[in-house]
């Protein structure tokens, strides 16, 4: 028997998450509709590489006023 396995055991964070599961079955899909919503996009690539072509090199200055060095 390993020192590291404590059967029957679930910890207080598994519990409260069980428990929230039990009382929201759709809890699941409203996540993966929130991410989808923020995160899972298309890249169009030719667009991505529009923006990167029109970057203007950066000051070494930040707050510098005038002409780019």
């Amino acid at each position: 028997m390993s020192i590291f396995n404590r059967p029957h055991y679930t910890s207080e964070i598994t519990q409260f998450i069980d428990e929230m599961k039990r009382q929201k079955p759709d809890l699941e899909a409203q996540q993966r509709a929130g991410r989808a919503i923020w995160w899972d996009k298309k890249v169009d690539r030719a667009i991505q590489t529009e923006f990167r072509e029109g970057r203007l090199p950066q000051r070494s200055y930040a707050y510098q006023t005038g002409s780019l060095d």
